[in-house]
């Protein structure tokens, strides 16, 4: 028999996936109105929004003068494999992973490239790996965050301020959100539609000198796709970085990734993201702090994600049962959820422990994640009640 309450308001709104993520507050598509649809991105009108984005992101961000920033194809994933590809190769590699993403980097390595001298480190869901075993003068391959972990680094005191090799960082749920010392990173990557909640298919690439200093100078050993391609005749192709893209983007996405940061600027940029995708995660720290249903999966608190953050059931009954039922407790929770239309799209990655997954990214607001809380209580309530 269930004995919690049904609550009464649901969130505003329940969108709390880790990506696509939530707009951002006040949305409406009419914000979208000065897309040029139906023109090329290469005319002056597409050429302007596109040196804009980047113009406004290097703002927000904070990035060095002398950093490139370009929008690439296919994501945050293509934004990672085009690194890879065309850095790796020149060094041995030290790559640190400790959630699905990160696997899949060594993976891509190791298998597609083929490449021998790589060293992996390697944490379970919920810890980091021992960032002290890195070797700077090889290429250091990490995640900034864990999105299927709830995990990210606190800091870049670990990277070496003399190192000979890249830091190449997949920094997709981490930056607007966490603070990233630019002068740590050669090579970052993200993708619009996370932590700003913009559309997919397009990737942002991050370039500091010394990685420019590398494409310039070292050609890979395999055929390199059209898509991955950033120099010519050994030189840069600068136009990347100033808004003549690889490949046709879409500039409905384009306009919306404007939007967004826009709406960073109103309220007062890094700093203002920063400070409200905190203010979320305090949310769920004081509700995990009440209760002994559940826990963070990041249970140091100074490697806890503020982005994506990573829940377990802790209750008695759950811990006994067998991992297949705990599967299905949480799916049933998570389905529960949605069928009230009270959270949306927050189970747990499908390689991670079973649990919820719940976006804290600035364009969620604090007090949906407060009526959420309450129908996480009811919703275990209503699914221990077919197992006790």
């Amino acid at each position: 028999m269930t004995s919690v309450t049904k609550p009464s308001q649901k969130p505003n709104n329940p969108n709390f996936s880790s990506g696509p993520c939530s707009k951002r507050p006040g949305f409406t598509l009419d914000a979208l109105k000065d897309a040029p649809l139906g023109r090329s991105h290469r005319a002056k009108i597409g050429k302007d929004k596109l040196a804009e984005t980047i113009t406004r992101t290097k703002e927000i961000l904070g990035l060095p003068e002398d950093y490139r920033l370009g929008i690439v194809p296919a994501s945050d994933t293509g934004a990672v494999e085009m690194a890879l590809w065309s850095l790796l190769g020149a060094r041995g590699i030290d790559m640190f992973q400790w959630e699905s993403f990160g696997k899949g980097w060594v993976g891509d390595v190791k298998n597609q490239l083929k490449l021998d001298d790589v060293r992996e480190f390697v944490a379970d869901y919920g810890q980091l790996p021992d960032f002290s075993q890195a070797d700077f003068s090889r290429d250091v391959v990490f995640t900034w965050n864990g999105t299927t972990s709830g995990v990210c680094v606190p800091n870049g005191y670990w990277i070496s301020d003399t190192r000979e090799g890249l830091t190449i960082c997949d920094a997709t749920s981490a930056v607007f959100a966490m603070d990233i010392p630019w002068n740590k990173i050669d090579v970052l990557t993200y993708s619009w539609q996370k932590v700003m909640g913009g559309e997919g298919a397009h990737g942002v690439l991050v370039l500091s000198p010394r990685a420019v200093e590398r494409l310039e100078s070292y050609t890979p050993a395999w055929p390199m796709p059209k898509i991955f391609r950033m120099t010519k005749a050994g030189k840069l192709i600068e136009g990347i970085f100033e808004g003549a893209t690889i490949n046709t983007p879409s500039m409905l996405c384009v306009e919306d990734a404007l939007d967004g940061l826009r709406w960073a600027e109103t309220i007062g940029g890094l700093e203002g993201l920063k400070k409200r995708s905190q203010a979320n995660l305090a949310v769920l720290e004081d509700w995990i702090a009440g209760q002994n249903d559940f826990a963070f999966l990041a249970d140091n608190k100074a490697i806890r994600s503020n982005t994506s953050v990573c829940l377990l059931i802790t209750s008695d009954w759950f811990k006994v049962l067998s991992e297949e039922d705990k599967t299905k407790v949480s799916k049933k929770l998570v389905a529960l959820l949605d069928q009230e239309g009270a959270a949306y799209d927050i189970g747990s990655y499908r390689d991670a422990p079973a649990g919820l997954r719940i976006w804290c990214g600035a364009t969620v607001e604090a007090d949906d994640l407060k009526l959420l809380t309450p129908w996480l209580d009811w919703a275990l309530d209503q699914v221990k009640a077919d197992y006790c």
